[in-house]
């Protein structure tokens, strides 16, 4: 490597000997770079949007979009009123697809053993997924809630979870991006998940006039 590095320094070096021992002559007119540095054009049109105010309201508008962003996040697509009602079930029984190791290396569970989770945590509420956008929706959910005594989840697949909490004063939940609802094949809601054994029963139910 320190052979190669020398090697090339010394034709750097010969190159820059022979440059400065031979002139060359003008080829041509030569110009000065006029052009302004990329840094200091930016700048420049961030001083220019500042004085004119434009700055500031593209400042307020980020902060409207991402405070609505929060406030009431994209419905989850896919998902709509229930047209149909239908109840089915959801096995969550999977495949291990590799093995499982203890903190010192054993061997805990090995590639291809089946697990269900229900079968070391059980579903202590029931999970209930609608749309706040919907008033029909809200008063069912509500009801639900005090016919299980409380022992409910609500997860929104609409609206704004935060008004719902500041009304109900309890935890309100988003199906971020639809995670949930992909996962257990919910189509529609008002939809209610139970435990029954070793299955989730899901019931997307009609929606009360």
């Amino acid at each position: 490597m320190r052979t190669h590095l020398a090697l090339a320094l010394a034709v750097l070096a010969g190159c820059s000997a022979s440059a400065h021992a031979t002139d060359l002559g003008t080829l041509g007119p030569t110009y000065e770079i006029a052009e302004p540095h990329l840094l200091q054009m930016i700048e420049q049109r961030l001083r220019e949007k500042e004085r004119s105010g434009e700055l500031a309201r593209i400042e307020q508008d980020a902060r409207a979009r991402g405070t609505e962003a929060v406030r009431s996040p994209a419905p989850v697509a896919g998902v709509q009123t229930t047209a149909k009602p239908r109840t089915f079930y959801f096995d969550p029984t999977y495949t291990l697809d590799r093995n499982i190791l203890g903190a010192s290396g054993e061997l805990m569970f090995a590639a291809g053993t089946k697990a269900n989770p229900l079968d070391v945590v059980s579903l202590s509420r029931h999970l209930l997924f609608f749309d706040a956008r919907d008033s029909r929706q809200v008063r069912q959910a509500r009801e639900l809630m005090v016919r299980y005594q409380g022992k409910v989840k609500p997860i929104l697949t609409g609206g704004s979870y935060l008004d719902l909490m500041k009304s109900w004063r309890i935890p309100v939940y988003y199906d971020q991006q639809g995670l949930l609802t992909r996962r257990l094949g919910i189509a529609q809601v008002p939809a209610l998940v139970s435990q029954e054994g070793r299955r989730l029963r899901i019931d997307e139910m009609e929606v009360p006039r």
